[in-house]
C-alpha cells in the first residue's frame, strides 16, 4: 500500500468521525426522544396488556366451551368483556356500571350529578318559579338529558367519551368527587364544590398516570356542551327572543349569537366563558385559565311547546397527560341580577373582569349607564322600604317626571309662545302665498322670532333629552328579574303580560304578533296615548292635514300590537308616564295665562335685541340662497329669452 492510499483512508476516516461528532444530538434532544420513546412504549405496553387480556379471556372462552352447559353463562361474560376491552382499552374497568345520582344543595341552589359521566344533570334554584303551568314549581334550569358536557380522550384509534363511562362518586356536605379508576393505576378525578348561598360551583379536574393511557405529546383536550333549553316564562314569544348564547373573549367584549332563529360561529382565540341564558336565567362556564378556541350552534325550537333553544358548544382545552391539575372552572346557574354580576368583577383589573352583566340587555351603550348608574339604584332603594312593585314603579315615574319637569315645562312655555304668535305667522303665510316668495316668508317669520325672543327649537330639544330616557325604560322592565313574579292590581306577573282575554285558536297575522290575548295595561297605554296625541294637536294652534292627524291617531294603535307581549311592568311605566304628562299639560294651560305670554312676547320686540351668533349665521345663509335664487332665475330668463329668438 503506498502512501498516497495510506493518507486517503486517514483522511476518510477523519471525515467520518468529524461528520459524527457534528452531528451527534444535543442533549434535549436525546431527553425529548426519550420521551417520545417512553409514550410508544407505553401504548405497546397497554396494547400489550389488552392482548394478554383478550388472550387470557379467550382461552376460558375456549375452556369454557368444552366444559357442561352450566358454564355457558361465564362464557359470554368472558367474551363480552373481551370486547370491552378491545373497544375502550385501559378505560374498559368503567366502560359498565350502575349510574348513581349524588345530590348537593345549598340555601340557593339544589344539585343532582351522576355518576355516568361524572357530570351536573339537574339544577334548581329554590328562589324562583315557573310560570309555564297552572301550578308554580321552582324554576329548573334542566334536568336529565337536557344539560350534557363532556370530555374527549384520544387514546391510539379510540374515541373516548367520559359520557360513556361510569364514575365512583363519594360526598360531602359541600362536595361531590367523581373519579374514574383506569388500568394500570390511572386516575381521572372531577370535584364539585358548592359554597353556601352562592350560584356558582367550583369545578376542579385532577388526574394521575394518565401518561400510561394516553399518548405523552398530546396538548389538548376536547369538551363539549349541550344544553336543551326549557321555558320558564309564561310569554314563550318573549322569552325566546330574549335566549341566546353567550361568550367572553378574554380580556375582550362579551358576544352572542342571534336571538331569533337559527345561527353558528367560530370563535377562533381564547375565550374566557361560555354562557346559555333564557330571559332571566343563565348557565355558564367560567374557565380559570381560557378555553382554546370554541365552535357555537344555536337553534330555534318554534314548534316545540316544552324548550326555546337548542344550543351547542365544541371547545378545547390545553392538556398535558403529565399534569396533575387539568383545569378550574366555576359554572353560575343562576338570575340575571345586575348587582350580582358586577359583584364578580369587584376588585379585578379590567383585563380580568367577567362581563356577565353583558347578558342583560340594559340597551345601547348611550342609553345603558341611564339604567346601570340612576335607574337600578333608585328601583334598589325603594325596594328596601317597599315591597309592593306597583306602588314602586309609581313612584319611579313620579321621580323621573319630577328630574324632566324643568324640561317639561321649558317645552311647554315654548309651545305656548309658538301658539301665541299663530295669527302673526298667519298673516305671513297669508302675505307671500306663492313658492317664488318662499325666501321671503322664512326670513319674515325668522325676524318675527327674533324680535319676540323665541326659538322655534324650543319645544323640540327638552323632549329630545326625555328621549334617552324612554328608550332606557323599554330595555329595563323586560330584563329587571326583580319584577318577575311580583302582581300589581290584576297583573299577575308585572315582568309578563296582563292578560284580560285569552283565545286558543291561531289567527293568521295576528298570533304571531299581537299573541292571543289582550293586555289590559297595554290597553290603557294605548287609550291614554290617543288621548295625549289629541291633547297635543289641540294645543298646538295650527291646522293638521288630514293625513297627518290620521297618521297620528294610528301610531297608538301600532304601539298596541308591538306592546302587547311586552312586560306589563312597561305599559304600566308608560301609562302612568303619559298620564301624568296629560295632567301636567292641563295644569300648564290653566296656569300659563297666554295673555301674559304674549304681552310678553310684544314687550320683547319693543326691546333693541341683539342677535344671536346662531341667528347671525342662519340670516346669512338665508341671504346666501335668496341670492343664489335670483341668479338661477335671471339665467333662467335669459335662456327662455334666447329660445324665443
Amino acid at each position: 500500500m503506498d502512501k498516497n492510499t495510506i493518507i486517503g483512508f486517514v483522511l476518510m476516516i477523519a471525515v467520518v468521525i468529524g461528520f459524527s461528532w457534528f452531528t451527534q444530538p444535543s442533549t434535549e434532544e436525546i431527553e425529548r426522544q426519550q420521551r417520545y420513546n417512553d409514550s410508544i412504549a407505553a401504548v405497546e405496553l397497554a396494547q400489550a396488556m389488552e392482548m394478554q387480556a383478550w388472550q387470557q379471556q379467550a382461552d376460558s372462552a375456549a375452556q369454557a366451551a368444552m366444559m357442561p352447559v352450566a358454564v355457558d353463562s361465564l362464557t359470554a361474560d368472558s367474551l363480552h368483556k373481551a370486547e370491552l376491552i378491545a373497544q375502550y382499552g385501559a378505560f374498559a374497568p368503567v366502560s359498565e356500571g350502575t349510574e348513581e345520582t349524588i345530590k348537593l344543595e345549598n340555601n340557593v341552589l339544589s344539585l343532582e350529578f351522576s355518576s355516568r359521566g361524572g357530570y351536573l344533570r339537574q339544577a334548581t334554584l329554590k328562589d324562583y318559579k315557573n310560570y309555564t303551568g297552572k301550578d308554580t314549581t321552582d324554576v329548573v334550569l334542566f334536568k336529565g338529558n337536557e344539560n350534557r358536557y363532556g370530555y374527549i380522550f384520544k387514546a391510539g384509534a379510540r374515541i373516548i367519551d367520559t359520557q360513556n363511562l361510569y364514575f365512583t362518586p363519594s360526598a360531602t356536605d359541600s362536595t361531590v368527587d367523581m373519579t374514574l379508576n383506569l388500568a394500570g393505576g390511572a386516575q381521572w378525578n372531577i370535584r364539585y364544590t358548592l359554597p353556601e348561598d352562592s350560584y356558582r360551583v367550583k369545578m376542579e379536574i385532577t388526574q394521575k398516570g394518565m401518561e400510561k393511557v394516553i399518548p405523552m405529546n398530546t396538548v389538548n383536550l376536547d369538551m363539549y356542551w349541550d344544553l336543551k333549553m326549557p321555558r320558564q316564562e309564561k310569554g314563550r314569544m318573549f322569552e325566546q327572543n330574549n335566549s341566546a348564547l353567550y361568550y367572553k373573549y378574554t380580556g375582550d367584549d362579551v358576544e352572542n349569537l342571534k336571538q331569533q332563529g337559527d345561527d353558528k360561529e367560530h370563535a377562533k382565540t381564547s375565550l374566557k366563558w361560555i354562557g346559555y341564558k333564557d330571559q332571566f336565567f343563565t348557565t355558564a362556564f367560567i374557565a380559570d385559565n381560557n378555553f382554546v378556541e370554541a365552535y357555537f350552534t344555536s337553534e330555534s325550537l318554534d314548534k316545540d311547546p316544552v324548550y326555546l333553544k337548542d344550543f351547542h358548544t365544541e371547545t378545547v382545552l390545553e392538556y398535558t397527560p403529565q399534569e396533575a391539575n387539568v383545569g378550574t372552572f366555576s359554572i353560575f346557574l343562576g338570575p340575571n341580577d345586575y348587582k350580582l354580576f358586577r359583584s364578580y368583577d369587584k376588585g379585578l383589573d379590567k383585563d380580568e373582569r367577567l362581563d356577565l352583566d353583558k347578558v342583560i340587555p340594559l340597551g345601547w351603550p348611550i342609553f345603558r349607564w341611564i339604567n346601570t348608574l340612576v335607574i337600578i339604584n333608585v328601583f334598589d332603594f325603594l325596594g328596601k322600604f317597599i315591597s309592593n312593585y306597583g306602588l314602586i314603579i309609581f313612584l319611579l315615574t313620579v321621580f323621573i317626571k319630577l328630574v324632566l319637569f324643568p324640561f317639561t315645562y321649558k317645552s311647554y312655555k315654548s309651545q305656548a309662545r309658538m301658539r301665541v304668535l299663530q295669527p302673526q305667522i298667519q298673516a305671513l303665510n297669508e302675505k307671500y302665498p306663492n313658492p317664488e316668495d318662499a325666501m321671503k316668508k322664512q326670513n319674515a317669520m325668522m325676524e318675527l322670532y327674533s324680535r319676540a325672543g323665541v326659538n322655534p327649537m324650543g319645544g323640540c330639544l327638552p323632549m329630545l333629552l326625555q328621549m334617552p330616557i324612554l328608550v332606557a325604560m323599554f330595555s329595563f322592565f323586560p330584563s329587571s328579574i326583580e319584577l318577575r313574579g311580583e302582581s300589581f292590581l290584576w297583573a299577575k306577573d308585572l315582568s309578563s303580560y296582563d292578560a284580560i282575554v285569552e283565545w286558543d285558536t291561531y289567527i293568521p297575522l295576528i298570533t304571531p304578533y299581537f299573541g292571543n290575548h289582550i293586555s289590559l295595561f297595554c290597553l290603557l297605554m294605548t287609550i291614554t296615548n290617543i288621548l295625549y296625541t289629541k291633547v297635543t294637536m289641540s294645543q298646538s294652534g295650527q291646522e293638521t292635514m288630514p293625513g297627518m292627524k290620521w297618521m297620528m291617531y294610528l301610531m297608538p294603535l301600532m304601539f298596541l300590537v308591538f306592546f302587547n307581549n311586552y312586560a306589563s311592568g312597561l305599559s304600566y311605566y308608560y301609562f302612568l308616564s303619559l298620564l301624568i304628562t296629560i295632567i301636567q299639560t292641563w295644569a300648564f294651560r290653566k296656569f300659563v295665562d297666554e295673555k301674559k305670554v304674549l304681552a310678553e312676547l310684544e314687550a320683547n320686540a319693543k326691546k333693541p335685541r341683539k342677535k344671536s351668533g346662531f341667528m347671525a349665521r342662519l340670516e346669512e345663509a338665508q341671504r346666501q340662497q335668496e341670492a343664489m335664487l335670483r341668479e338661477q332665475r335671471k339665467q333662467q330668463a335669459k335662456h327662455n329669452g334666447k329660445g324665443r329668438q
